[in-house]
């Protein structure tokens, strides 16, 4: 019990430093480090909504995209008392003909400190530029040089006046305001950072500032790097939501491993009974006994909680999954918190674990110690079946809905079957035992018969084993095959979907607008479109609510967007997405909306706009859930570069795209083959949560087999003094293991079965879950090795000894 208390501390903990990493993220002052404040604009869209049954409650979502501020705030900002200086910040991707690439900056932001003039002199017009020493080396320039440099077209060249030592990632600064027109928004500025000569007030330059943010301190960080910010709240609900898992599977795991305990201990609070002990006395023996245990359990696995949750942060990291800034906030938090779920989970184990041992009269109790009821307490048949109803239900919403709401009821079908089978599992026990007696008797007559008569006779005892074998089984399938059937359902609407031959992508930042131009005019091309991702905020009905959500939008040139790409388009036609005004969503966005009405929703830098929906298509996995027109979407993103070209057409496209420096052509299987690598990388969080959770359980899984096995001391040394050989006391053992090991593995893979045949269906319409075979073989074997073992080796050097029965 110590390990399994200490293992679910350290996984509630983990999660808790997740969790508090999600909550005090700041991407890291960099470049604004000399800067007393950093204004933006506002990064997030913040609405009320009404929810069913409730007051209405105001919901945020992030911007993926800058919120640009005025230039003209700028002087409003320098007449604030204190302020020595205000810069207007623009940043914009810049690529050299040898591939690398840079940021493009105003040389004004040098005096923020991070850039220094090491040679030459600033930039004073418009074709001059300042590179890093780094940069200029790599491409054997230096002061009085030229270079090609490409931004939102062909490469250019540029003089070299000076070269600059690099505090910060590598440069090209350009005359200011040369650096604004080149940014594409010559009246506007990424941020505008504020330096002072002395103490300036927050307050005044919000004054100053209408509308806008002032940040200051860490929050600065944050002006630097989006991507910490856009992050934030999707890490915090995954972090709790998989908190909540680990605090439920604590309580599945750890209350069957107690009430195994508790119930092999029964002739010792029997005859505590039978003494004249009252219940309250041995109720609080059997808790002071557990908290003796579960407060250094909990309070070692939380201080391991501290290395493990660090451990997931840096693997999370290393894959991409969260952006380089995503900091690690550690902190003593999580320790008290991964005690306390300890502790309660197993007090509240051990009270419930208790109740029948100390509710029996005295006279009653050593009968009652010998043998287990024939029977399940009535509670324990109504509670079992309640939960099934309720799983029934959290099916019925997976089946009806779409989207996130169909994977956020997974977790709520899978949790409400595994607490109907813990509370069953002893029927499953012995009604499995019966449909494979015949089984059992024929392929041992001796060892078979054992094990038939035991399964009937211990089906509590052997009722624990079925629980944490099935909730191992149904997580881990859940989980990792609810995310390769959305990964293969994309694959299929963007394979289905993309009519384009070739597609041309971009080595670098992206694609300038002028490639898309150079393709189209190339012979043999009979359609090309371009596109650019980015992240739309809209207002979404779910079942009976609207919630705010982040959706992933396109922006397409719409010139022959028919031949190039087929979303699956059921109401509408996309020939109307040409204007300013249009817009085409998803299936699972648009409940309640139809063509032609008008749709609210907000650009990824949070302008709002309201669009009229052309059409309505339904592979909104592989097209994302919202297509806007490539001019809506270009002026609000943090840079004008295209992130592909689709292609109608085998002409050679090499010569169009060779004067632009790294954009490439490549087939439509590769392209397809590089979408499901970034597809899969998404998933790597999931992968790293279910490992951990599901190393948990089998571990506990471990713990409650051993202490189940070695509880049989007395059982196995009677059979060999009534005849039986050790070699049939290993064979009745092994013929049990496979059942109950079989009964759970097959009871995990229904309530895993039944999850993602809802969730396939309400992904793809099909009840087809992507199930890779090897992975669930892995997953078998993962559960059932280690569960296999620790029922049989415990038990060979018991039946070493000469039997005894003590």
């Amino acid at each position: 019990m110590f390990v399994a208390l200490v293992f679910a501390a350290a996984l509630v903990g983990a999660c808790g430093v997740l969790l508090e990493s999600a909550l005090r993220a700041h991407a890291p002052v960099d470049r604004y480090e000399a800067a007393a404040a950093v204004v933006t604009g506002e990064q997030s869209v913040s609405v009320r909504q009404k929810r069913a049954g409730s007051e209405p409650e105001t919901q945020i979502r992030p911007l993926t995209e800058r919120a640009r501020v005025p230039v003209a705030a700028a002087e409003r900002l320098r007449a604030v008392p204190g302020v020595r200086a205000v810069i207007a910040d623009v940043s914009f991707p810049v690529l050299t003909r040898a591939g690398v690439t840079v940021t493009g900056q105003g040389w004004d932001v040098t005096a923020l400190g991070q850039y220094r003039l090491a040679s030459g002199r600033a930039p004073q017009a418009p074709g001059e530029v300042v590179l890093d020493t780094a940069t200029a080396s790599r491409l054997r320039t230096a002061a009085g040089g030229v270079v090609d440099l490409q931004l939102n077209g062909a490469p250019q060249p540029f003089r070299v006046t000076g070269l600059a030592t690099a505090g910060g990632p590598p440069g090209a600064f350009f005359e200011p305001r040369a650096a604004a027109a080149l940014s594409g928004h010559p009246e506007q500025a990424d941020a505008l950072a504020v330096i002072a000569r002395g103490r300036v007030e927050a307050a005044a330059l919000r004054e100053a500032a209408p509308g806008l943010v002032v940040r200051t301190g860490a929050g600065r960080g944050d002006a630097e790097d989006l991507a910490v910010g856009a992050a934030r709240p999707d890490m915090v609900e995954i972090s709790a939501s998989f908190g909540a898992l680990a605090v439920m599977t604590a309580l599945v795991v750890v209350g069957g491993l107690i009430a195994l305990s508790v119930r092999e201990r029964a002739r010792e609070f029997a005859l505590l009974r039978a003494v004249g002990a009252t219940p309250w006395q041995v109720r609080g023996r059997i808790m002071r006994e557990t908290l003796r245990v579960a407060v250094p359990a909990g309070l070692l696995g939380g201080l391991l909680s501290l290395a493990l949750g660090a451990a997931m942060h840096r693997a999370m990291v290393a894959k991409d999954v969260l952006p380089d800034g995503f900091g690690l906030s550690l902190s003593l938090l999580p320790v008290p918190a991964a005690l306390l779920v300890a502790v309660l989970a197993a007090l509240v184990s051990a009270f419930f674990a208790s109740l029948r041992a100390t509710r029996i009269r005295p006279v009653e109790a050593l009968g009652e110690a010998a043998t287990e009821p024939a029977s399940l307490p009535r509670w324990r048949v109504i509670t079992g079946v309640v939960f099934l109803v309720l799983g029934a239900n959290a099916l019925g919403v997976a089946t009806m809905t779409s989207g996130s709401t169909a994977g956020a009821s997974l977790g709520g079908l899978v949790i409400t079957l595994i607490v109907a089978t813990a509370f069953l599992s002893p029927l499953l026990a012995r009604h499995g035992g019966r449909l494979f007696g015949g089984v059992l008797r024929a392929a041992s007559p001796v060892a078979g018969r054992l094990a038939d008569l035991n399964i009937g006779a211990a089906a509590l005892r052997l009722g624990s084993v079925i629980t944490p074998v099935a909730l191992a089984v149904a997580f881990a399938g859940v989980q990792l095959f609810a995310q390769s059937t959305s990964v293969r359902a994309t694959e299929v609407q963007a394979a289905e979907g993309t009519r384009a031959d070739q597609v041309v992508v971009p080595a670098g930042p992206g694609l300038p607008s002028g490639v898309l131009d150079a393709v189209r005019g190339t012979p043999g091309v009979r359609a090309a479109t371009a596109v650019k991702r980015t992240t739309v905020v809209m207002s979404v009905r779910e079942l009976a609510e609207r919630n705010l959500r982040s959706l992933s939008a396109l922006g397409v040139s719409p010139e022959g967007i028919a031949r190039t790409m087929d979303p699956g388009v059921t109401k509408g036609d996309l020939a109307g997405l040409r204007g300013p005004g249009t817009v085409a969503l998803s299936e699972s966005v648009t409940e309640g909306v139809r063509p032609g009405q008008e749709q609210r929703l907000w650009l990824g830098d949070g302008t709002e706009l309201r669009l009229r929906v052309v059409a309505i298509y339904k592979r909104g996995l592989g097209f994302g859930d919202v297509l806007l027109p490539r001019a809506t979407v270009a002026a609000h993103t943090s840079s004008d570069l295209d992130d592909h070209v689709l292609v109608r057409g085998d002409a050679d496209l090499r010569p169009a795209v060779a004067r632009y420096a790294g954009a490439g052509v490549i087939t439509k299987d590769a392209f397809g083959a590089r979408q499901s690598e970034e597809l899969r990388m998404q998933g790597f969080l999931s992968l790293v949560v279910v490992l951990a959770i599901v190393g948990f359980i089998v571990i506990g899984l471990v713990t409650t087999l051993a202490l189940a096995a070695a509880s049989r001391r007395r059982e196995l040394a009677l059979l060999r003094l009534v005849g039986a050989t050790r070699r049939q006391v290993l064979r009745m053992l092994r013929l049990e293991a496979a059942v109950m090991l079989g009964i759970g593995l097959v009871t995990g893979t229904l309530i895993a079965g039944i999850a993602l045949l809802a969730f396939a269906t309400a992904v793809t319409g099909l009840p087809l879950p992507a199930v890779p075979p090897l992975t669930f073989a892995a997953i078998l074997l993962l559960v059932a090795g280690p569960g296999a073992a620790a029922m049989l080796l415990p038990a060979r050097p018991m039946l070493r000894r000469a039997p005894a029965v003590n």
